[in-house]
């Protein structure tokens, strides 16, 4: 049975960040700035100034660094499809049909 795992990914590219986000980090694929309200898990394009947080002024553009202190980074849970290689055929056909 497959399970799930929270991870943090690229706004702009979709490559899985590792590291913690701090207002320097970037994209280690496409060196996107990752301290950018694009990144953050309280933006909402259909929020007023695209934020759903208590904000005085719009950040603008939105997938560049800003220093925003109410920046948190945006995780998703996803699946995990990988599954352990077994190396012995004939152990993967018994368990294939339960033997």
């Amino acid at each position: 049975m497959p399970g799930y795992r929270e991870v943090l990914r690229c706004a702009n590219c979709g490559t899985l960040v590792t590291s913690p986000v701090t207002a320097l980090s970037q994209c280690s694929k496409c060196a996107a700035d990752l301290h950018a309200c694009a990144q953050c898990a309280s933006f909402d394009p259909g929020s007023r100034f695209e934020c759903m947080q208590p904000v005085t002024a719009r950040c603008s553009p939105k997938n560049t660094r800003n220093s925003c202190e109410l920046y948190s980074a945006r995780s998703t849970v996803e699946r995990e499809t990988t599954t352990p290689r077994t190396d012995d055929a004939r152990k993967a056909f018994d368990d294939l049909f339960k033997f």
